[in-house]
């Protein structure tokens, strides 16, 4: 049940010291209840609805790339009704890579297919390494993601974590490229954070 406190106006202290000539009531009804609220999202400067964005709660799982020889590069995600990531709303990701052959593979950040706009932009420079500023250099452009031998185990979903620096990224994809000395199947996985 709400209830209400009786506190002082800070206009009229002078009236609640006695004064009776006063033209204002030195009291003021504060409510002492609490509400929950619930942020779902706003409306634009053009009166478009945005809703808030949440995590992913799973991870979005794209079909495998099978036999990949030694040396051969793919990029993923590379279904047909979604082809890229789009991180607009989302701060951090992890991607997932399950290879059939253990040993070393090339993860870099690339843009996506130049059959998709970057917002309304046309054409894209498809599959050119993603470039940026960081906290540590924000006056230089730097690649964000390319890490060139990164030691897979085979059969198992092997784990990482980006975090910031493809931000908000409309057109994401990952090129990966097998060097791991023997042909591979590849399946690749994202999950977005806010």
């Amino acid at each position: 049940m709400p209830s209400e406190r009786t506190g002082y106006a800070p206009w009229s202290l002078t009236r609640e010291a006695g004064v009776q000539s006063a033209t204002v009531d030195g009291t003021i009804k504060v409510p002492q209840n609490i509400q929950p609220v619930l942020d779902t999202g706003f409306v634009d400067e053009r009166g478009d609805w945005k809703g808030v964005k949440s995590s992913d709660e799973v991870f979005t799982i794209d079909p495998t790339h099978e036999g990949i020889a030694n040396g051969g590069a793919v990029l993923s995600p590379q279904r047909a009704d979604r082809d890229f990531i789009d991180m607009t709303g989302f701060s951090d990701l992890f991607f997932a890579l399950k290879v059939t052959q253990g040993g070393n593979y090339a993860v870099a950040a690339v843009m996506g297919p130049d059959t998709n706009s970057f917002a309304n932009l046309t054409p894209l420079n498809a599959n050119a390494l993603l470039r940026g500023t960081t906290a540590t250099t924000p006056t230089s452009f730097v690649t964000t993601l390319l890490d060139s031998a990164e030691n897979m185990t085979a059969d198992v979903w092997n784990i990482f974590s980006i975090q910031t620096v493809v931000k908000n990224q409309k057109q994401l994809q990952f090129q990966i490229t097998n060097n791991s000395g023997g042909e591979s199947d590849i399946t690749f996985a994202y999950l977005r954070l806010v």
